[in-house]
């Protein structure tokens, strides 16, 4: 497992650092890595770091949710609600109906497999879209009309969304009926998260207030030891809570980063956040090497031509449900554009549940993978680079923005 880690951190790496510098964003490299040094190539990467892949993949996104937390401000969600709100399902919902409308004839599958593969590719990826909207969130971008709190929001929750509705239609497809009753799981689950993480915040906020008024000192390095101990176990909550009551772990640790954030002492906050920051740095290599290592690559040379032109056609439909989501904003055409390249990467679901199909033995699930593959391949670095290079142009620094709203 040593020499994989190994060769996970210093390829990546170097692959990241090679990109960067032919101005291809880092993620590209990464994924490259992981696809190359994975099984399904040169199979260098020992099967015990590839038996907990999601684990580990699961912790790096969390840190930087705790990132995104800790960065949020909540008032700027206040301003974006309803936005924020329709991002988590309606692109996702165009997205599918596309693929219920014109795989069958594309692809050659019937109208609940074409379903179950929307289901698939419906989730964008909050491993590539949040670490940019923190960057964004730094950098002042888009921050006066909370755009990346925005995209931050809506990502976090379409993941919910989306996987409700891929268990009910992967039932449907097996022969059972849907239940509707589980689409009743997709509030319960966002509010839930929000609940349990919004107390657990409160609770550790009280915590370190209380170590600082006794004049305990609590080392940031061991602040950010039992933040993530508690992320960990908000997690493990959504785990041991599974069919009696849904809930959001992703959502609880975001919401308790950003309690943490409100009701911590200022200098807390921001250590934290500091912290955080530089543990992503090592996370994120880990995060997308892994997603590309359980890429299997010999399935896009079954996909073919026809499954582009479906996710092509899939995307297009994806971006006029962005498009919705935005009427009645004051954001400008080219902010309304980023939000639309904001919405198209594919990675982290796609890999966690894109061989469920093949796996519990569907006529369509080669074809699935397949396709969902390919997604991966294309969107995941047309997106990234997409929002690398088009945000300073499309999204207007903080300053700026605020003297355009005075007037």
């Amino acid at each position: 497992m040593l020499t994989s880690l190994a060769f996970v951190f210093l390829v990546g790496l170097s692959m990241a650092a090679l990109c960067q510098k032919l101005k291809l964003p880092r993620i590209i490299g990464m994924l490259l890595t992981g696809v190359v040094l994975g099984p399904y190539v040169l199979d260098v990467l020992d099967p015990s770091i590839l038996s907990i892949s999601a684990q580990l993949r699961q912790m790096a996104l969390i840190i930087i949710l705790l990132k995104a937390g800790l960065s949020l401000d909540l008032s700027d969600l206040k301003r974006v609600g309803r936005p924020a709100v329709l991002m988590s399902c309606v692109p996702a919902s165009c997205e599918i109906l596309a693929f219920f409308l014109f795989a069958p004839s594309v692809l050659g599958v019937t109208r609940i497999e074409a379903a179950v593969m929307g289901a698939v590719l419906g989730a964008v990826s909050p491993a590539v879209v949040v670490p940019r909207m923190v960057q964004l969130m730094e950098e002042g971008y888009g921050t006066c009309k909370s755009i990346p709190q925005m995209i931050l929001a809506g990502a976090s929750c379409d993941d919910i969304f989306v996987i409700v509705l891929f268990s009910t239609f992967v039932r449907m497809a097996q022969g059972g009926h849907a239940d509707w009753m589980a689409f009743l799981n997709i509030p319960v689950s966002i509010l839930l998260g929000v609940a349990v993480g919004a107390g657990a915040g409160y609770l550790l906020s009280l915590f370190f207030e209380t170590a600082y008024a006794h004049q305990h000192c609590v080392r940031n390095s061991m602040k950010v030891i039992v933040v993530l101990g508690v992320a960990f176990l908000l997690m493990a909550i959504e785990t041991w809570l599974e069919g009696i009551v849904s809930v959001s772990g992703l959502l609880a640790v975001v919401s308790m980063a950003c309690v943490l954030k409100i009701k911590s002492i200022a200098f807390v906050s921001k250590r934290l956040s500091e912290k955080f920051g530089k543990l992503w740095l090592a996370a994120e290599v880990l995060l997308f090497v892994l997603v590309g290592a359980a890429v299997d690559i010999r399935y896009t040379l079954h996909a073919g031509i026809a499954a582009v032109l479906m996710i092509v056609l899939a995307l297009l439909f994806r971006s006029v449900g962005v498009a919705l989501c935005l009427i009645g904003t004051p954001l400008h055409w080219k902010e309304r554009v980023f939000c639309v390249i904001a919405y198209l990467p594919k990675a982290t679901v796609q890999a966690a549940i894109g061989s469920v199909p093949l796996a519990m033995g569907l006529p369509c699930g080669q074809m699935v993978l397949s396709v969902a593959v390919l997604a991966i391949l294309i969107t995941a670095p047309l997106g990234a680079l997409g929002m690398d290079l088009t945000y300073k142009r499309l999204l207007e620094k903080g300053g700026q923005c605020e003297v355009a709203l005075s007037e």
